[in-house]
């Protein structure tokens, strides 16, 4: 081998090195979907792809000032004495103002610069890239005191620029996934709302009425009054049978018309197009269930489904619905990091929710899980 195809040969393979780095940097931005996780990964990811001591994100708001602003290299007791979140001044204005990357060998010679917090620390070398949707600067992220000698270079820069790209997508489908989980929840809050209105409201105002008479009545016509009451009990059962009906109708709209195993079978197919992790479905025909068994079953397989795509560092995750002697059983497998399902217990991860809804309708949750070992989440309930 000559030494220029020796030369390139060490080019392809630093920038292969560098790709793939791109890659799981921007793999583990997307496995989020809260707004918080991604701003939080997204820092660092950059901090660790570009080896700099100092990483932080900045999102401005309306005010002057930044509605979130996230930093790695600071313990919280830096942060404690450094103060409130900074305003959009000096050089983090200017870059939110003009909207493209900023590398300097000091910022502190920059005449944009204007100062620090007495507590802050000090930063030499830096490097800022916006991260944008088109025109639109969605944050800022900036890189400070590289540990290797020599500062950022125009490579770091393309790195970084490269990087925030893709950081602006996953920030921009986080803000879409939490704006979309606002908006069901708000329709579904009107839903009730109405159907609360309609059907039981109007049911326990008549039986407001009818006690109101019953008692005006009682010390000159007892018999009447013992027919009123008779009808206050009437209308009692049928608020609280309008009552269960309604919650009963706290249901996706798929399960009456698909039922539990179909729909499932759609959720995790819309999943496994989102993620990067592999999801699967395997599903037995399960005949006809309760609609709260239903709906309890489906929670809990939202919640699982949710937590090991959030949490586990899985590359595949399993659903699994079956009938056993009797029971229905759902599974939701992962491969991912596990934990102490003993250590855990039900506190977090919304292990505590799932357990709940299992009880309600006379079933039970378990948590099989080591660390290293993946994370199984068994619900089990009589048919």
């Amino acid at each position: 081998m000559t030494e220029d195809s020796r030369a390139a040969s060490g080019r392809l393979t630093d920038c292969d090195e560098v790709l793939h780095a791109v890659s799981s940097a921007v793999l583990s931005v997307t496995r989020h979907l809260s707004v918080r996780e991604v701003l939080q990964v997204i820092v660092r990811s950059a901090q660790r792809l570009l080896d700099a001591r100092y990483a932080a994100l900045g999102v401005p708001d309306d005010q002057g000032a930044f509605a979130e602003f996230i930093a790695e290299g600071i313990t919280d007791e830096q942060w404690e004495a450094i103060g409130p979140t900074p305003r959009q001044h000096g050089m983090l204005g200017a870059m939110l103002r003009e909207g493209a990357p900023v590398r300097l060998s000091d910022i502190r010679r920059d005449p944009r610069f204007e100062s620090w917090p007495r507590a802050h620390p000090v930063l030499k070398d830096f490097l800022g890239v916006p991260i944008k949707d088109g025109d639109t600067v969605l944050g800022i992220i900036f890189l400070s005191n590289k540990r290797v000698p020599g500062g950022f270079t125009k490579a770091d820069e393309e790195l970084l620029t490269l990087f925030a790209g893709h950081a602006a997508i996953a920030l921009t489908n986080a803000r879409l996934y939490e704006r979309s989980r606002e908006l069901a929840l708000l329709e579904e809050r009107n839903r009730v709302a109405q159907e609360l209105h309609d059907a039981v409201a109007q049911k326990l105002f008549s039986l407001r009425l009818t006690a109101q008479a019953a008692a005006a009545l009682l010390p000159s016509d007892p018999g009447r009054a013992a027919a009123e009451l008779d009808r206050v009990q009437r209308l009692a059962g049928e608020a609280i049978t309008e009552l269960r009906s309604v919650i009963v109708e706290l249901r996706p709209a798929e399960l009456d018309r698909h039922g539990l195993a179909e729909t499932l079978r759609k959720h995790v197919r819309l999943l496994d197009r989102l993620h990067p992790q592999r999801i699967v479905f395997e599903g037995d025909p399960l005949g006809e269930l309760a609609p709260e068994v239903e709906v309890a079953l489906f929670r809990v397989a939202q919640e699982a489904l949710h937590n090991a795509l959030r949490h586990a560092d899985a590359t595949t995750v399993t659903v699994r619905l079956a009938v056993d002697d009797g029971l229905v059983v759902l599974r939701v497998c992962d491969d991912g990091r596990g934990f102490d399902a003993e250590a855990v217990g039900t506190r977090g991860l919304g292990l505590a929710s799932m357990t709940e809804r299992a009880k309600a309708v006379g079933g039970r949750v378990r948590i099989i899980s080591r660390p290293g070992e993946g994370t199984t989440v068994c619900m089990e309930v009589r048919r």
